[in-house]
């Protein structure tokens, strides 16, 4: 089934987004509510143990997709989101860094192309964030498999 996602846009045209996704990588999406205490680091822990928990499974390399902040609920939407900025897109100033060091930490697990080994286990990392309510700090971790396509169009 599709599942559909809507936002409220100025204007009088309409974008229609598709990102196709299969199960077998949804299936190792994570989330996990952190007090907003919580270190940076026990952040990228979790983002990067989640990978590791997907192993081949998910079928790698990756493209992984982190959100941060809002509900829990919206953080999930947030890595989903984050899956359809391209790998080359211009990166946020505030998560360019960290998009960076979670790249490396994942591809030094070793899991490689179809679990086999290697240095490539993931081919980009794309955080999204949004403020959050000051009693929590929601992280959502989508991962897709190497064959992530989306399209776009403008009505």
């Amino acid at each position: 089934p599709a599942v559909i996602h809507t936002d409220i846009v100025a204007g009088k045209r309409i974008g229609i987004t598709v990102l196709p996704k299969g199960f077998g990588c949804e299936n190792k999406s994570r989330v996990k509510m952190f007090n907003p205490t919580a270190s940076l680091e026990a952040i990228k822990e979790f983002i990067v143990q989640s990978v590791k928990d997907a192993g081949p499974d998910a079928c790698p390399p990756f493209v992984v997709g982190v959100g941060i902040g809002g509900t829990q609920d919206y953080a999930c939407l947030l890595a989903k989101k984050a899956l359809l900025r391209k790998l080359s897109a211009k990166r946020y100033a505030l998560n360019a860094k960290l998009e960076s060091d979670l790249l490396k930490e994942i591809n030094n697990l070793g899991i490689g192309p179809m679990g086999l080994g290697g240095k490539t286990t993931c081919l980009g990392v794309n955080v999204e964030s949004c403020p959050t309510h000051i009693a929590g700090l929601p992280v959502a971790v989508n991962i897709s498999c190497h064959a992530l396509r989306s399209a776009t169009t403008i009505l």
